[in-house]
């Protein structure tokens, strides 16, 4: 039985936009109200997204939420035809408006948690949606990023879906972006690592006092009953508060793993040394590279800014691993030393490919936010959706579909326009009919 990992990465949508709408995200918040190029982010994506399929990855694609939410602004008391909602919303409460039109959905690094088949309980893969309480505008994902996952991984037999976590700050969670999986082999069972930011339910412990940790340890501790997880295949570590108020809002900004890979800066957990015991107790004899950064030769303010720990770390067919980097790691000189004397380090990373993806990265995410991993066996690829699976076929269909669809520029001015609301509803419309996901939209039922 062989054995992949898959990563889906999110289709930039055609609102893509920079609201400025995340506290506590750094890039997010210094980009706020710029012009997007909505074209060329979704091109950037699947020029990504291709590139990995050609070095032999199994790659797929998830499709991006409807933006504006016209549903939810009418849940909130606007009222009226679309177009009317719109200009309500925009001139009454243009904070509410901005975050029903936030481009988010496309980091599906926070679209679920998923426990391949070999860790849980019942042999099937299992997806949780992040329920992404603390931010008002991600908190409208779960629901939809659920129709999407169901679609996608819609065999019952080999998948097992649950329903996000309580709509509450005890319980927030940011899905798989600060979950990481060790193992031997994908199809193998691993050591699932959950790093939270706080608990939940005791104030006395530590947390950040200048911005919010979004993901609690009840969240990590709930998802991990839902997939039937083993204690023993569990670890559970805390974020160093004092990075999350540095910007560091998730785990995968400063850490990241693949296979026996841990690349971490030494800033990044709570307690360092009894994590990495407590995982490679649970790991066992096998050899586990700990890869730390430290700050004397990546600053933590140069992690956020090129996002160092939110490239990928992927596994080719060779058997090597190789880095997927911003180009922004290529420009900053600290970052690049770093990663050219990473490749002569003997460890399993022995290459760094760099890639474009400013316009997500302006808003906030990079190449790892862009990507939900799935670990599958043949049998479970199988099973997925064929028709999210990129190949040459498809690359060249979805950029057909972007330059149909998509504008080039786009102000935040221009979200309150009815006619990109018709122009963004038909070209998801016609994407479901691409990625036959069947009515995954409100708009569409």
């Amino acid at each position: 039985m062989k054995q992949f990992e898959v990563n889906f990465d999110g289709l930039v949508g055609p609102t893509h936009n920079y609201a400025g709408l995340s506290f506590g995200n750094v890039a997010s918040l210094n980009n706020a109200k710029s012009t997007s190029s909505p074209k060329q982010a979704a091109k950037q994506g699947l020029l990504k997204m291709k590139a990995l399929a050609d070095m032999g990855m199994l790659q797929g694609v998830l499709a991006p939420q409807e933006r504006p939410d016209i549903l939810t602004l009418r849940r909130l008391g606007f009222t009226g035809t679309d177009g009317q909602v719109l200009e309500k919303a925009a001139k009454q409460a243009p904070a509410i408006f901005l975050a029903c039109c936030s481009a988010s959905s496309m980091w599906t690094a926070n679209a679920a948690t998923v426990s391949p088949s070999a860790d849980t309980a019942d042999g099937r893969v299992h997806f949780t949606p992040a329920n992404l309480t603390n931010k008002f505008h991600r908190s409208l994902e779960p629901e939809v990023t659920g129709n999407i996952l169901k679609a996608t991984f819609a065999d019952e037999r080999f998948f097992q879906h649950h329903a996000h976590l309580p709509d509450n700050e005890h319980f927030g969670d940011e899905g798989a972006a600060n979950h990481t999986r060790l193992c031997s082999d994908y199809g193998h069972a691993g050591v699932e690592i959950f790093v939270y930011g706080r608990y939940a339910f005791d104030s006395s412990k530590p947390a950040p006092t200048r911005f919010p940790a979004r993901q609690t340890l009840e969240a990590c501790q709930a998802v991990a009953r839902l997939h039937g997880l083993s204690d023993e295949g569990v670890v559970y570590v805390q974020q160093n508060p004092d990075v999350i108020d540095q910007g560091v809002f998730h785990n995968d900004v400063i850490a990241v793993g693949n296979r026996n890979v841990l690349f971490y800066h030494e800033q990044a957990f709570h307690n360092t040394q009894a994590a990495l015991a407590e995982i490679q107790q649970k790991y066992g004899d096998d050899k586990l590279h700990f890869i730390q950064v430290n700050t004397s030769d990546v600053s933590v303010e140069d992690a956020v800014k090129t996002y160092l720990f939110n490239t990928q770390i992927i596994s080719l067919p060779n058997g090597e691993m190789a880095i997927i980097a911003p180009t922004e790691c290529q420009e900053n000189p600290a970052v690049a030393r770093y990663l050219d004397k990473l490749v002569t380090l003997g460890t399993p990373i022995k290459q760094v490919h760099f890639f474009d993806v400013k316009q997500s990265m302006r808003n906030g995410g990079g190449p790892a936010c862009l990507r939900l991993r799935v670990a599958l066996t043949d049998k479970e690829v199988d099973a997925v959706n064929p028709n999210t699976l990129i190949n040459d076929g498809l690359f060249e269909r979805l950029n057909l579909w972007v330059d149909k669809h998509y504008r080039d520029v786009l102000s935040v001015d221009d979200l309150r326009d009815p006619q990109l609301l018709s122009e963004s509803r038909s070209a998801l419309d016609e994407l479901t009919q691409i990625l036959k996901l069947g009515s995954v939209y409100p708009f569409q039922r």
